[in-house]
């Protein structure tokens, strides 16, 4: 795997250079894992594409950190590997719209009060965080998780 190393002349912002330090994580990472030869090839590409820019630092920021998120989502669909919280993230939203939105409603109704509604989201929380806790704690038991958070 290649490593980055932008050819920018500009000024490097704390903003990008925290874009920088995230990627080079996720690169080190990925580094001790073995990865399919189609993966490798597809972050290689990456690195240059990151590598041949020198002009703009906007331009730059947005290529890593676009970049960050494809390879992200690549590992994730093709190896299952996430990072920290990952579920937890998902199921937290998933607890509050799916379970505490209609909890709330029904609460709201059957007290005759839709001020209820709003302790429905609470209640989807409290269902969906254990989820997403549980299914974190398989995925690092079973060598899935990357030692990154988002």
């Amino acid at each position: 795997m290649d490593t980055i190393n932008p050819n920018f002349t500009g000024i490097r912002t704390k903003r990008l250079e925290k874009v920088i330090a995230n990627y080079e994580k996720l690169l080190s990472e990925l580094d001790n894992r073995e990865l399919p030869d189609d993966i490798l090839n597809t972050i290689d590409k990456e690195i240059i594409r990151i590598n041949s820019e020198h002009n703009n630092e906007a331009k730059l920021y947005h290529l890593v950190n676009g970049s960050y998120y494809r390879i992200l989502k690549l590992v994730r669909k093709s190896m299952g590997l996430v990072t920290k919280n990952h579920y937890l993230a998902i199921w937290m939203g998933i607890g509050m719209a799916a379970f505490g939105i209609p909890f709330g409603v029904m609460m709201g109704l059957i007290l005759d009060n839709m001020a209820f509604m709003g302790s429905g989201i609470g209640i989807g929380l409290a269902i969906g965080l254990p989820i997403g806790a549980g299914m974190d704690k398989k995925a690092k038991e079973e060598g899935r998780q990357l030692d990154i958070s988002m």
